[in-house]
């Protein structure tokens, strides 16, 4: 893919196969997979090579690059840019000459999806590998290694999340880190409100998604997914957000295990939070407690 599309792009004799859109795109169409490839090739092939004799002790090898890995999350996040991109061009003269010269079966966008099946991969790998050492001497990094690479996965998923919201309008990063996302049931009780916005509000729960960071949660609508790959994948217009510094939480709230309490500002705004299941919620609060002290 480097060699047969992504150097032929600065080919000059290529040059009048690509449209002027294409062109200065191919940051956009290919990420950092130039990035992913030294790093296998140079860095973590070697490593593994060492541990051919002793399999199970490879654990160790993922642990001391999974710094590394993170090059990944950097990958899945620039994945929905570079699939629209794709879209308007796949049927470009240029990406089907590319693909007749390397005799490839399927086109360039099934080998741009091969880092993200990649990465996914791993924790199957893993998996498989901890089955058959149980009480063997490497055990133990095969399970750090294992829970570090399920760490990165949820990172990657959690900020694919993160660039769907639009109607923000500082700037994320400076939330601090992304902690959780999720969907929940939402009511919403307001000191200051009307007493029949406030009789309305309890009734009748709101769908939002939210987004837990060190320093805000971030209240989002959901918007319904049309298309197909990642146009799919949704889209959520931010609503409001709650600075941590201000917030109280309550862990039970009388009468269903799935839910608990949010409030702001000494009890004016609570927002009574279902989760899916009770353990949701248990790992909601617990992320939460942890901000709050």
């Amino acid at each position: 893919v480097l060699q047969g599309y992504a150097a032929e792009m600065d080919n000059p004799l290529m040059a009048h196969l690509i449209s002027p859109e294409l062109q200065n795109k191919k940051d956009i169409l290919f990420g950092n997979m130039e990035e992913i490839y030294h790093f296998h090739n140079r860095i973590f092939l070697r490593e593994l090579e060492n541990y051919i004799e002793y399999p199970e002790l490879v654990g160790r090898c993922f642990l001391d690059q999974m710094e590394d890995f993170q090059i990944y999350e950097k990958y899945c996040q620039n994945k929905p840019r570079s699939e629209s991109l794709w879209r308007q061009f796949s049927d470009s003269v240029f990406f089907q000459e590319c693909q007749r010269k390397l005799d490839h079966k399927l086109s360039l966008d099934s080998y741009l999806l091969k880092p993200v099946q990649r990465i996914t991969k791993y924790q199957l790998l893993l998996k498989e590998m901890l089955k058959y050492s149980k009480n063997c001497e490497g055990a133990e990094d095969l399970q750090e290694a294992l829970t570090s690479i399920l760490g990165i996965l949820k990172a990657v998923n959690d900020s694919m999340h993160q660039i769907a919201i639009t109607g923000y309008d500082g700037n994320l990063n400076e939330l601090g880190k992304l902690l959780m996302q999720g969907s929940f049931s939402v009511w919403t009780d307001h000191k200051k409100g009307h007493s029949k916005v406030k009789d309305l509000a309890r009734f009748k729960p709101m769908q939002r998604h939210l987004f837990l960071h060190e320093k805000a949660v971030l209240f989002c609508k959901k918007r319904e997914e049309n298309g197909e790959g990642y146009e799919k994948a949704p889209s959520y217009s931010y609503k409001h957000s709650l600075n941590m510094a201000a917030v109280g939480i309550t862990e039970n709230v009388k009468g269903d295990a799935k839910k608990f309490e949010i409030w702001y500002n000494a009890r004016e705004e609570v927002y009574i939070i279902q989760a899916p299941t009770p353990e949701v919620k248990a790992t909601w609060v617990n992320e939460i407690r942890k901000v709050l002290t």
